[in-house]
């Protein structure tokens, strides 16, 4: 069993940054993938960035490609996402999980972002 515990969000302005963090239990953290996704009112949940267990791979949605980045520390059992030049469009509720094999993915409660224009 993993739990995850995002923190970070906020109410940011337009061309802000916010950088979110997601506290993993359990001792076998870097043995999975973790990733980020969101979900904005009245939409499907989406992909954001993935990091790959060992950190050595990353990857990003189109719309968020070189002003987000992910990166994890293993020996905090923590991930982060970096969010940079912050648009409107980014508010959502951004949600941490973590991936091993074919394994249902393990998800946190989520964390509020609100990018005011």
């Amino acid at each position: 069993q993993v739990q995850l515990v995002e923190s970070g969000g906020g109410l940011v302005q337009a061309g802000g940054s916010l950088r979110l963090s997601c506290a993993t239990s359990g001792r076998t953290f870097s043995s999975y993938s973790m990733g980020w996704s969101r979900q904005a009112p009245g939409k499907e949940r989406e992909f954001v960035a993935d990091i790959s267990w060992s950190g050595s791979r990353t990857y990003y949605a189109d719309s968020v490609k070189g002003r987000f980045t992910i990166s994890r520390d293993n020996a905090k059992n923590t991930v982060y996402l970096q969010m940079n030049s912050l648009k409107p469009e980014d508010t959502a509720v951004y949600y941490c999980n973590a991936k091993r094999g074919g394994s249902t993915p393990y998800w946190g409660q989520g964390t509020q972002v609100t990018v005011s224009s």
